[in-house]
């Protein structure tokens, strides 16, 4: 199984307001020039997560996004099913597959998948930036807040 692009960049976004002091906004502008992300594909991250109340948005001048909650609290299954149009492995319908009706391929695929989901589950925004790896900081040219 492999990731969409917009969900890594989801996760990018998400790992750098996660080093960022709790109460500071971050920008379009500054999300993208850090990972050279398009600015249209930062702010569409940026309005998904917003709209599901996992970022706080505020428009025009002096405006920007952060964290709407602790890294703690934002489970990285949840971001993979709110980013992701599909997680079906394989598709048997589109061109419609001859073997379908006897196969079983579908239902090992769909059960892997919720594995994987349920393996991230145990994981959450915090365990991808946690103090033991002060090197985040170095790469983004941010300064530790904690």
């Amino acid at each position: 199984m492999q990731l969409t692009r917009y969900t890594d960049y989801g996760f990018r976004l998400l790992t750098y307001l996660a080093l960022l002091p709790p109460e500071r906004l971050a920008s379009i502008d500054e999300i993208s020039n850090t990972y050279n992300i398009s600015r249209n594909h930062v702010n569409k991250i940026v309005h998904q997560l917003g709209k599901a109340n996992i970022l706080f948005t505020k428009r025009g001048k002096g405006g920007g996004f952060r964290l709407n909650q602790k890294p703690e609290e934002i489970n990285l299954a949840d971001i993979v099913l709110l980013l992701e149009n599909n997680l079906k492995v394989v598709e048997c319908s589109d061109p419609p597959c001859r073997i379908s009706p006897a196969c079983s391929l579908r239902q090992i695929l769909n059960e892997a998948a919720d594995q994987f989901i349920q393996s991230l589950r145990q994981y959450c925004l915090a365990d991808l930036v946690k103090s033991s790896n002060p090197t985040l900081y170095q790469v983004l040219e941010l300064e530790p807040h904690r």
